[in-house]
């Protein structure tokens, strides 16, 4: 074993953060063993030096995180600040002055991980980001490595801890919205502001990660169609139970069937309760990936928290580390396929959709007769009287698969019918 340690500056040390340095201590021993070598935390860059950090000696932190990035005696540098700025900057910089980099900066790898690879490349280092996707759950290596010789078709997946949770009180005790996000906040599992998480942005950047690595393509943030969750009801879940569905919000990569194109897409959908992402429950994470020679295959696990997500964050770096004492460096970033993504207008699936109508004759042949105008096949039709309005019915549409395009076209023309109050919900059908 080298004598020598490598050394390691943190950036940030919030919740991940000082769970990557407790651990970097207390397992030094094994972390040394894994490696070949000694691991030394040699500074820590934090906004407010005066916060009292156990475990962590003082002499380590400072304010000045550029300066620790250009020590020149820094092998590697985890990056778990988060944000587009100063992260970018950090992360390059550290490059230019020679050392690798371990982050878990799912924004900031949606919008700009093409020039950060190419600035990996260009200084030889290693750019691993694990803990950006579903925490501790392996998926980032198993996607670039384990399945390097095979080929990806799908990845549908939920991403996003927050979500699952207000999703999954909501199927379970019939809660509203608001009532479960208020649990989720007091239970800490939702941020005072929950935008990110239950507007989609969130799943949205990781679903743009994924899509990159399993389809050999350079996806972007703005490439990725985003749907929030607040507007699910507790009808939605009735109606989806109704179908044997639970609602989801699901991150959904795919080729398409020709192989030309490849589209990437964050929004609640009914999934079958017989399909395994039905059954994770609270604020777990699940991925099922589709491929050609493996088959179906499924990632479950917690998906966010300080020591899961520090615990992505350990395997990429002794996985660098690792590197480092080699001479070598791990696989960068894979984008020869160059497949375009596709707008959402041309993602073809299935559909629920509830309209409010009258309730008298010839209402169902008028609905049905704008279906067929625009070339959505109806799989089935279910119409209910309301005890809550005169003269009202609600009309529940689910059918076949159709364009997203075709869908928009036919609510449209939905709309302009005298016969037609509202459309109270769309929602899509997927994972069968």
């Amino acid at each position: 074993m080298r004598t020598r340690p490598l050394k390691v500056a943190l950036l940030g040390c919030g919740v991940v953060g000082s769970e990557v340095a407790r651990i970097m201590t207390t397992h030094a021993d094994d972390l040394a063993a894994r490696i070949g070598a000694p691991v030394e935390l040699a500074g820590v860059a934090v906004r407010r030096p005066s916060k009292v950090r156990e475990g962590i000696p003082a002499e380590l932190v400072t304010t000045d995180a550029t300066a620790l990035v250009k020590r020149g005696d820094i092998d590697v540098v985890v990056e778990v600040i988060g944000g587009i700025e100063p992260a970018r900057t950090l992360i390059t910089t550290a490059f230019e002055h020679g050392a690798s980099v371990v982050s878990a900066n799912k924004a900031l790898l949606a919008q700009d991980g093409a020039a950060l690879h190419a600035a990996a490349e260009e200084h030889g280092g290693d750019l691993y980001y694990e803990a950006a996707v579903a925490g501790a759950i392996p998926l980032i290596r198993p996607l670039r490595e384990s399945l390097a010789g095979d080929k990806v078709n799908r990845v549908l997946g939920i991403v996003n801890g927050t979500t699952n949770f207000i999703l999954d009180k909501m199927d379970s005790t019939g809660a509203g919205y608001q009532e479960a996000l208020d649990e989720a906040t007091a239970l800490g599992y939702a941020e005072a502001d929950p935008t990110a998480d239950v507007e989609g942005f969130d799943a949205a950047a990781k679903a743009a990660i994924l899509a990159g690595i399993a389809f050999h393509t350079r996806v972007r943030l703005d490439d990725v169609y985003r749907e929030g969750m607040t507007e699910v009801t507790a009808s939605d879940f009735a109606s989806a139970k109704e179908m044997g569905c639970t609602i989801k919000l699901l991150a959904i990569c795919e080729r398409a069937a020709d192989g030309g194109s490849v589209t990437a897409r964050v929004h609640p959908a009914m999934i079958p309760l017989t399909h395994p992402l039905a059954s994770v429950r609270g604020a777990y994470n699940a991925v099922f990936v589709e491929s050609d020679a493996a088959g179906q295959l499924m990632f479950y696990g917690p998906g966010a928290g300080g020591a899961p997500t520090a615990s992505a964050v350990l395997g990429d770096l002794v996985a660098v580390c690792r590197n480092r004492l080699n001479g070598a460096t791990g696989p960068g970033e894979s984008a020869y396929a160059a497949l375009p993504v596709s707008p959402m207008g041309d993602v073809v699936t299935r559909y629920h959709i509830s309209l409010d109508v009258a309730d008298k004759p010839g209402v169902l042949a008028q609905v049905a007769t704008v279906f067929a105008e625009h070339g959505v096949s109806i799989d089935t039709v279910r119409q209910q009287g309301r005890q809550d309005g005169v003269g009202e019915a609600s009309l529940v549409v689910v059918t076949h698969r159709a364009s997203d395009a075709s869908l928009t076209g036919t609510v449209e023309a939905l709309r302009k019918l005298d016969t037609v109050r509202g459309v109270a919900s769309i929602m899509r059908v997927e994972g069968e």
